[in-house]
């Protein structure tokens, strides 16, 4: 099953360009499924039809659905908030308000990638697109899987083989709720779902992002800086949607400004993403809602090209024999040294980019090995690994 998911700067056409994605695909004989992990669903509004909390047709070929917070909350939380709630009225906090407090935000999106998970497996479908938050959300999003494997693999069992051995000694000496084994399996149900979502989205076969900008500045520059955190989590970029580019056929004096700022923005555009794909949607002189409508906007983007296939195939990060060492190469473009920190301790090794940091658990083969060097070639960090000396115990990279 392909697997597309759409991101961009809040208010570049995002869920638009997702819909006609979709139409697209669904028109191409593809049984398609459109999703939105974004908690201000606009989906319905973008196909003019009622969207239910469960896949409906709302054409030929063509399924949506918008995800209710709520309902997942009770399929993928209720155990685990049942405890905390049991915790807040022990501390003295009425029913009503520890059920508010333990809604975590950012709940939503969580249950939303595991909806993925649920879709990709029933096999109803060939294609399924994704609408995704604004990207600062998306990215929180997509990380969280590795975040919390990192938790569930470390700390989680020391934390269940406490709380099972002092257990009865507690519940004999206060009346302070332990959570028990149900509460555990819930979470660890949680885990195992958010790892297989992890391994759908970074299959190069099957799933990748798809940009969205608009030519202005402020939304390229965070384009950028998107581009480059879904690298550092392994996610594959195969196209970058150019959206609202003014015709060339407007010839009013007062968009002469506007097109000539525009040329600059999309040859930076160009520039900046390039051999990815650059796909352009000029801006239409209506709004581009309805099936219809949508499909023409699926045209405009895509031409001839098929809209279900991978349109760019990359490689974030990879490892390769180098003389009597290994090379981890991982592609980070717009990064300057300053951003950047690497470090290894013990199987680990944690690169910080930015505010995002990724813990990433090395191969075998690199644990016996210590970190060398670090440095760019091109848009990839590489970072050496060799063999150490006799008392060698590891060393820091260097960046």
């Amino acid at each position: 099953m392909r697997v597309v998911l759409f991101t961009g700067k809040g208010g570049v056409g995002k869920t638009t360009v997702a819909a006609a994605t979709a139409v697209r695909a669904a028109r191409g004989g593809s049984r398609t499924l459109v999703m939105s992990t974004d908690p201000a669903h606009s989906l319905a509004d973008s196909f003019e039809v009622e969207i239910e909390s469960s896949p409906s047709e709302i054409t030929p070929n063509l399924w949506a659905v918008q995800i209710d917070a709520q309902e997942r909350l009770e399929d993928n939380w209720r155990e685990i908030q049942d405890y905390f709630i049991q915790l807040m009225n022990w501390a003295g906090t009425e029913t009503i308000q520890a059920e508010e407090l333990t809604v975590i935000p950012g709940l939503d999106e969580i249950f939303a990638l595991i909806d993925v998970k649920t879709h990709v497996e029933s096999g109803n479908y060939d294609m399924l697109v994704v609408d995704c938050a604004p990207t600062a959300e998306t990215l929180r999003l997509l990380s969280l899987p590795e975040i919390m494997n990192w938790y569930i693999e470390r700390i989680f069992p020391v934390e269940r083989r406490i709380v099972k051995t002092v257990r009865p000694m507690l519940s004999k000496m206060t009346s302070l709720p332990i959570a028990g084994d149900q509460v555990f399996a819930a979470v660890e149900r949680l885990h195992r779902n958010l790892d297989a979502v992890k391994q759908i989205l970074t299959d190069e076969h099957t799933s990748s992002v798809r940009l969205v900008v608009n030519p202005e500045k402020m939304v390229i520059s965070e384009a950028r800086r998107t581009y480059t955190y879904l690298g550092l989590f392994g996610y594959r970029v195969d196209a970058v949607v150019v959206n609202r580019i003014i015709p060339d056929e407007v010839n009013d004096p007062y968009f002469g400004k506007w097109k000539d700022i525009q040329a600059e923005h999309l040859a930076t555009v160009h520039e900046s993403f390039e051999p990815v794909p650059i796909l352009e949607a000029r801006l239409f002189d209506r709004e581009m809602v309805g099936i219809p409508l949508l499909g023409e906007m699926g045209v405009e983007v895509y031409g001839e090209r098929d809209v279900t296939a991978v349109l760019y195939h990359d490689d974030p990060i990879r490892v390769r024999k180098r003389g009597e060492g290994y090379v981890l190469s991982m592609r980070l473009p717009f990064v300057s040294r300053d951003d950047m920190d690497i470090h290894r301790r013990g199987e680990e090794l944690y690169v910080r980019v930015g505010s995002y940091k990724r813990n990433l658990i090395l191969p075998q083969t690199l644990k016996r090995l210590v970190v060398r060097e670090a440095n760019f070639a091109g848009d990839h960090l590489e970072i050496t690994f060799g063999r150490p000396p006799a008392a060698d115990e590891g060393q820091p990279a260097t960046t």
